[in-house]
């Protein structure tokens, strides 16, 4: 059997007939795509004409491995074939890779073809297209081309034509990695704010937090949580959640916990009312601009469910089942930026990225089986469990962790437990209360949590601007 090793022995050897042989269109697919997937980085001077037979090929994935080994050569003179089989090739994945290996070439004679490609039905080829058109951008008919990008129908490609834009008009030769990154406002660790949430977040400046983790109160589900409506209800989360985007940094992550609400029946004349929390606010997140990343589903024991299926277990008939919930969602989302997570991870020193890597053994799926907790003031609190995986998976130790519905206080103390700073928000004395006496622990006397009122955090931050 050819290994990597045997190929790239071959390829060291230019004058070797071996892959005039192995190429050839008559070999056997299995073997024609095990060696097409396996070439790796050619070498200057490779005989690039033995791929242009397989562009041919009756097997797609070989047509499209050709092409995309085409295009590792970068060399003008496969235009026309490439831009030939861009106009006839009928499979997808195989038009995609074509168009890559045209855009590779920075041709000014391949303008035409990726203008033309703009249109296709992929939005994927589509993309490819613009890639490669971008390098060829200071050309007026490109421009023109990419204008007309600007209204696509494909959300990926208006995005990608956007940042492209936007890095243009904010790139300069002296731009360094962002030195704040990993800081916060001294005004704000180990804080607990005595506020109306809404009032709070007001003062707290731009880009301040690194992680959000919070359980938003649930929709007239309890008598602490009355709203004049859904929709007022779901208007006041947005608000707070558009906020708290505002202090987040750049490409940081939100992570909220919810679920679906059952609010009681008025009489036995009217039907229970059933709100769909996490999808329908979930719209309102990508539009303020959070990027939907992952939906993790925390499961809880059978025993800790509402009992919804009583009459059904009696009567058995169609249509009268409800399920037993022993459900929530937990939605991840980061702050919507063009920059990879590697860039954030850059902007540590490397003892921290060290230390806050996550160690032993962790949930690899996004079902997470964890037991609920119980409070003897808050009647709806994080299992310290789940706010650790959270703190873990999304922070670096030293970072500023924020939940403006803190209750009795669980994210605090487990950011603490962790090396992390946090900020909570609370607006309900006995919660409050709470919520002093869980993170008040000999435990944490290198960081003692303070209260504040809105006053007080206000002069505060005036002190500070004072003093820079």
């Amino acid at each position: 059997m050819l290994t990597k090793a045997n190929i790239e022995h071959e390829k060291l050897n230019p004058d070797s007939p071996f892959f005039k042989n192995a190429l050839a269109p008559t070999c056997d697919e299995s073997a024609l795509l095990s060696l097409l997937d396996n070439l790796g980085k050619l070498p200057a001077g490779f005989n690039g004409e033995l791929f242009i037979p397989l562009l041919m090929h009756t097997n797609p994935k070989i047509r499209m491995l050709a092409a995309k080994n085409i295009g590792k050569l970068k060399d003008e003179k496969f235009l026309t074939e490439l831009s030939q089989l861009a106009s006839t090739e009928k499979n997808t994945f195989a038009r995609r890779e074509v168009i890559s290996a045209i855009g590779r070439l920075r041709s000014e004679k391949a303008i035409t073809i990726l203008t033309q490609s703009l249109a296709d039905v992929d939005p994927k080829v589509v993309l490819q297209a613009l890639r490669g058109l971008l390098y060829l951008k200071e050309k007026p008919e490109v421009q023109t081309a990419l204008d007309s990008l600007s209204e696509h129908p494909n959300e990926l490609i208006r995005e990608h034509l956007a940042n492209e834009v936007k890095n243009r008009s904010t790139r300069s030769p002296g731009r360094k990695k962002d030195q704040h990154h990993p800081s916060s406002p001294d005004p704000l660790k180990n804080v607990i704010v005595y506020a109306d949430v809404q009032e709070t977040l007001k003062i707290i400046p731009d880009e301040s937090i690194h992680l959000t983790f919070t359980s938003p109160p649930y929709y007239n589900a309890r008598d602490y949580t009355i709203y004049q409506s859904y929709e007022a209800y779901l208007d006041f989360l947005t608000a707070i959640f558009k906020e708290i985007h505002r202090m987040t940094k750049e490409g940081r992550f939100f992570v909220l916990n919810t679920s679906p609400v059952i609010v009681p029946r008025l009489s036995r004349a009217h039907s229970s009312r059933r709100y769909a929390i996490p999808y329908d606010i979930h719209p309102r997140l990508t539009d303020i601009g959070w990027e939907f990343i992952d939906d993790i589903v925390w499961t809880k024991p059978d025993y800790a469910a509402k009992n919804r299926n009583g009459g059904f277990f009696q009567h058995r008939k169609p249509l009268g089942y409800k399920a037993n919930s022993v459900t929530e969602s937990v939605m991840v989302y980061r702050k919507k930026t063009d920059k990879l997570i590697d860039w954030n991870i850059r902007q540590y020193d490397e003892d921290t990225v060290e230390a806050s890597k996550v160690m032993g053994e962790y949930e690899k799926t996004n079902l997470w089986h964890i037991n609920p907790a119980t409070d003897k003031v808050h009647p709806a609190v994080f299992p310290p469990e789940l706010a650790a995986r959270i703190v873990r998976f999304y922070s670096f130790k030293g970072d500023l962790v924020f939940d403006p519905f803190a209750g009795s206080g669980t994210v605090g103390h487990v950011a603490l437990t962790h090396e992390r700073h946090f900020l909570l928000c609370e607006k309900e004395a006995e919660y409050i209360e709470r919520a002093e006496q869980l993170l008040d622990v000999a435990l944490f006397t290198h960081a003692k949590p303070r209260v504040l009122s809105l006053t007080e955090l206000k002069s505060e931050f005036a002190e500070r601007n004072h003093n820079l």
